[in-house]
């Protein structure tokens, strides 16, 4: 899976195919992240939840791990436009699945995967939700954003379905992206010990925005 071939299209094809939806769903929860001290974003592709991230949370630093060397370049170039941000992000360039977390640190207090972790088959996704979960602190909050098929049966569902076989089928051929379907990751989520506290759904439900929390914290005030 290499997203290097896009890197130069994804800002054009992301406006032309959802407008503003994605850049939405990224930043729905953000205020959630404030007073965290090390946020991870996983799969950061072309930086603007990185950007929108060091303007809404000053305090922060943000650590983005990224395995496409260009993607990581497009992302770095967005945040040096940002005053002062440059010396509050390390950008790493490595695949999740061989990465591990630095062990001297105390862990992640804030973890954000957007539209990552359907990228993956499910025994996959599985070691990966593992692995970033080692690395979180017992209060992390994590941001999950991806596209979603809506509960209810009907259109909507329908079109969701069509919708995701159409991007599925398109990025295997651009990137070679493993997974042919959606693995639905909340049941990995739970197991590491976090809880779904928050839920916002976008489009009639095709891109949805979770917040969830390592159990024992409380969710902040909305």
């Amino acid at each position: 899976m290499n997203f290097d071939r896009l890197a130069p299209h994804y800002d054009w094809m992301e406006a032309v195919t959802a407008g503003g939806l994605l850049q939405r769903a990224r930043t729905h929860w953000m205020g959630e992240l404030s007073g965290c001290r090390r946020v991870l974003s996983v799969g950061e592709g072309h930086g603007r939840f990185a950007a929108a991230f060091l303007q809404s949370v000053p305090e922060a630093k943000l650590t983005c791990l990224e395995a496409c060397a260009r993607m990581a370049a497009r992302a770095g170039r967005r945040i040096e436009r940002i005053p002062g941000a440059a010396g509050r992000v390390e950008m790493v360039v490595a695949d999740v699945r061989q990465w591990k977390a630095p062990a001297d640190a105390g862990g992640f207090d804030g973890v954000v995967t957007c539209f990552f972790l359907d990228c993956f088959e499910p025994e996959t996704l599985a070691r990966v939700v593992e692995r970033l979960a080692a690395g979180a602190a017992p209060e992390c909050r994590w941001l999950n954003v991806d596209f979603a098929l809506p509960a209810r049966p009907g259109f909507w569902r329908w079109r969701a379905a069509v919708v995701h076989a159409l991007m599925y089928w398109f990025f295997r051929q651009a990137v070679g992206l493993p997974a042919r379907r959606l693995t639905v990751p909340d049941p990995l989520l739970q197991k590491a010990g976090f809880r779904l506290v928050g839920r916002a759904e976008f489009d009639r439900g095709l891109v949805r925005a979770d917040l969830w929390r390592r159990a024992g914290s409380a969710p902040s005030a909305q």
